[in-house]
């Protein structure tokens, strides 16, 4: 049975721009969707839902879409007693309601120059919030990300509607970037923000209800660029590293990002509660980093894994129109583990893996703890960003499992989702969001955790596509017992 909530009478111009065809072509219904054909049997002791945001343009690009610029799109799959139901809504961000009374885009996007005429968001101050980047399930409510720090809007999770935003000015703080993280032992939302003005960063923890718990500046010696940020125990690393704006064209207003081999990668180990000033640096060969894989507490020292980026900035940029977009996003990240003494001072690196994957999950039970498994998409041979396979890593064996999706088939980031009444690590399964080019049609993959060889246990027919898309979440049917009631 198929629900159709909203649908625009519109069709973009692509302009040729890759990141707006194929697996990237934006859709323009909002739907709810059960009764799915399924390929395969759906487990019967799999309850929760899979949450997933990406980029969905809704308007007309200004100038050169950037795949970062699109609208915010949340995409949830539920499973319950063998059955699913799929459903995807617009982020209703500041931004977007604007540009729909307007009928138009109105913000320039991350190529183009900002037009300091209008409100704006993000580090610079410069870009449309889209809220399109990372998803978490935090107080109760999803909260939506954006990457170059905004605001954090809440969702419901039942029908993925916006309901309003975390008023962190108002309790104190500033915004928050998208790779902010729950500790699910405590409950806490720990997030940081970054800017081109003094305090260059900036980091928090909110408690479980909400309220603002702990903030505090960061010293960094200019304006940074960093990703993510990693939690342990007590504990969280935050990131100085050498790929950022270039100072100088900084200063007429021009983002060029640029990356600096001659500085160090910089990790600062700060207590969760900790001050500003009781931050402790810890140098690293230069890289850039955009996504960790978890990180934990070994004696003096802290572990961090991590997916390291060879080659931040392209040495050249790829033949047509957009060959300088595309070479900017074909990233060769792999596997590497950090420790930093936190007695003597020193750190230390170690490749783990070799091969080229991204966008990593553990089972999220586990983050700011020990663990040994992790989950990440390998990268197809295609002029896009696609990810054509799950791996999955056995970090104490030191072995990988690769299954592909299938021909013309390209992946989301997968989450781990525990079977009911899960009692290890990888004791559940490996879900995510599927595109099949060649039956123009979106799946939901549902894989053996333990065995990801075997390929997909199920494969759920969406009745539409869901365009390649940034960050998920799992969220169990015990954590989600009365907001899913009813889906």
């Amino acid at each position: 049975m198929l629900n159709v909530l909203s649908e625009l009478s519109r069709v973009l111009d692509t302009r040729g721009n890759p990141y707006l065809e194929n697996t990237h072509a934006p859709i323009s219904r909002e739907i709810v969707a059960n009764e799915l054909e399924v390929i395969g049997e759906i487990p019967k002791d799999l309850t929760g839902v899979y949450l997933r945001n990406g980029p969905n343009q809704r308007w007309q690009p200004q100038g050169v879409y950037h795949w970062f610029d699109g609208d915010g799109m949340m995409h949830g799959v539920e499973v319950r007693d063998g059955q699913a139901t799929y459903r995807n809504r617009w982020v209703q961000t500041d931004g977007l309601k604007r540009e729909a009374e307007a009928e138009k885009a109105i913000w320039p996007g991350l190529i183009d120059r900002p037009d300091r005429n209008l409100q704006g968001w993000g580090s610079n101050g410069g870009l449309k919030d889209s809220s399109n980047t990372d998803v978490v399930l935090f107080n109760g409510k999803l909260l939506s990300m954006f990457y170059q720090c905004g605001e954090a809007y809440q969702l419901d999770p039942k029908t993925l509607e916006t309901t309003g935003k975390i008023d962190l000015k108002g309790m104190g703080a500033r915004s928050l970037s998208a790779h902010s993280m729950v500790d699910e032992h405590t409950g806490e939302l720990i997030f940081f923000d970054y800017g081109t003005t003094a305090p260059y960063m900036t980091y928090g923890v909110l408690a479980p209800t909400g309220e603002l718990k702990h903030f505090t500046a960061i010293d960094l010696p200019g304006p940074r660029l960093p990703h993510t940020l990693s939690i342990t125990e007590n504990y969280t690393v935050l990131m100085d590293l050498p790929l950022f704006w270039n100072p100088e064209l900084l200063k007429k207003d021009i983002q060029k990002v640029e990356f600096y081999p001659e500085l160090p990668s910089r990790f600062g180990v700060i207590p969760r509660y900790g001050d500003g000033s009781a931050i402790r640096w810890f140098e690293c060969d230069p890289t850039y980093i955009y996504h960790m894989i978890n990180a934990w507490e070994e004696g003096d020292e802290i572990v961090m894994d991590a997916c390291k980026t060879h080659t931040p900035e392209p040495t050249s940029s790829l033949p047509g129109p957009y060959g300088n977009l595309l070479a900017w996003l074909k990233i060769d990240p792999t596997y590497v583990r950090y420790r930093f003494n936190l007695k003597t001072g020193q750190a230390k690196e170690e490749p783990m893996h070799d091969i080229f994957t991204e966008f990593p999950v553990i089972n999220s039970r586990y983050y700011g703890r020990k663990s040994r498994f992790s989950y990440h998409v390998g990268f197809a041979d295609a002029p896009t960003t696609m990810f054509d396979s799950i791996v999955k890593y056995d970090i104490e064996q030191g072995t990988i499992q690769r299954t592909k999706f299938g021909d013309d088939c390209f992946g989301s980031e997968p989450a781990f989702a525990p079977r009911d009444n899960s009692q290890g690590e990888d004791d559940g399964y490996v879900v995510t969001l599927v595109n099949d080019l060649q039956e123009q049609r979106g799946e939901f993959q549902i894989y053996d955790a333990k065995d990801v060889d075997k390929g997909p246990l199920a494969r759920i027919i969406l009745p539409q596509q869901v365009p390649s898309g940034f960050h998920g979440c799992w969220a169990p049917g015990d954590i989600l017992s009365e907001t899913m009631e009813g889906w």
